[in-house]
């Protein structure tokens, strides 16, 4: 029998203040670092994509620390950035992608810069870079985008490509299914929070951060005329409420800290107004993932609780009797965006899926 080819898969995933980068050979990870970038440094850069060397120079020397040859690399998988709303899946890096990134002047993120990276890479040694599931993935069905304001349609966004690979890794793994065979609800629980309905392969609904359970810094869902009253009250201006909304509301908001480990210790200690708060998270979360059930007439095949809360043991309780009538409740605890990004990378490599290419329709 002929043996596979191993494919050494370079990921890159850069936040606001450090660089995520990994080496696997397959879906075996050989090196992993992050790579932390003071904020002064970060700060006298004014755009982010003005921060190619700078990250380049950083990835080139722990990939040279670690003994990494870059021509032993047959991809390099970058994280997608805020492109137009896209479909699920993979996307070849190409230059309407770049060209997009360095004309986009509303959607500026850092990680618009990945492609750019994975690009500079690849492409001396004639090997694909590709995105995988970025944060612009949008396949809501039509009518999960009707709201009762014209001016306001319901927006596709949250953490979609850890969602998606735990959704798979539960089908393949616990249900022995493909995820293009399967329904399943998968419920993101960390600093924010997103959950979404996987519904054979395809995230056709979900809520995100500003709409689902609130967080430990996100408010979730607020009723529309007491937020538009506050909106309004002049304690704040846009730039405070957007802030507050999405950074200082939640746990923080609530007990003065974001912490769930200093909140479950609270609770430990006899702190009911604690306990009554961490309840209200828990319901407001099983509330989103009921409300999502019934779009496939509770026909969910399992529902999937991931992220850095799903560490929480007293969390998870308080969720699993709220939503276990509806499917069994599976805890994969953690973000796996690397291992995601390199799986995603590796299946189109061996023909499993087929990458698409990203048009710029300027």
């Amino acid at each position: 029998m002929e043996n596979k080819k191993t494919e050494r898969i370079l990921v890159i995933n850069p936040g606001s203040t450090s660089t995520k980068i990994a080496v696997f050979d397959d879906d075996k990870q050989i090196m992993a670092q992050t790579i932390r970038h003071p904020l002064d440094e970060v700060k006298a850069f004014s755009w982010v994509m003005d921060q190619f060397d700078y990250r380049m120079e950083h990835i080139n020397a722990a990939l040279e620390t670690a003994g990494i040859d870059k021509s032993t690399l047959t991809c390099v998988m970058a994280r997608g950035g805020l492109l137009p709303p896209v479909p699920s899946g993979a996307f070849n890096v190409n230059k309407d992608m770049i060209d997009y990134f360095y004309a986009a002047k509303v959607n500026v993120h850092i990680s618009n810069l990945a492609c750019v990276l994975a690009d500079a890479i690849a492409r001396p040694l004639g090997i694909p870079a590709m995105v995988y599931d970025p944060v612009a993935v949008d396949e809501l069905e039509d009518v999960a985008r009707i709201t009762g304001m014209p001016e306001i349609s319901k927006a596709s966004r949250g953490h979609v490509l850890n969602s998606r690979a735990m959704a798979r890794k539960c089908a393949e793994e616990i249900l022995g299914k493909k995820l293009e065979d399967c329904t399943i609800i998968v419920d993101h629980i960390g600093g924010g929070c997103s959950t979404w309905l996987v519904h054979n392969g395809r995230c056709i609904d979900c809520y995100s951060d500003d709409d689902a359970g609130f967080a430990p810094e996100r408010c979730g869902k607020i009723q529309a005329m007491e937020l538009a009253m506050l909106c309004y009250s002049g304690k704040y201006t846009k730039t405070e409420m957007s802030r507050y909304i999405r950074g200082k509301s939640g746990l923080s908001a609530l007990l003065g800290t974001s912490d769930a480990i200093e909140v479950e210790r609270m609770i430990e200690s006899g702190d009911e107004h604690a306990r009554l708060v961490y309840d209200a998270m828990a319901r407001s979360h099983a509330k989103g993932i009921a409300d999502l059930a019934s779009v496939v007439c509770g026909k969910v095949d399992r529902i999937v609780i991931t992220g850095g809360l799903a560490n929480s043991r007293m969390l998870m309780d308080m969720i699993r009797p709220h939503v276990e009538w509806i499917a069994p409740m599976e805890v994969m605890a953690g973000e796996f965006e690397m291992e995601a990004l390199a799986a995603g990378g590796l299946r189109v490599l061996r023909g499993e899926e087929k990458a698409h290419d990203f048009v710029w329709n300027r």
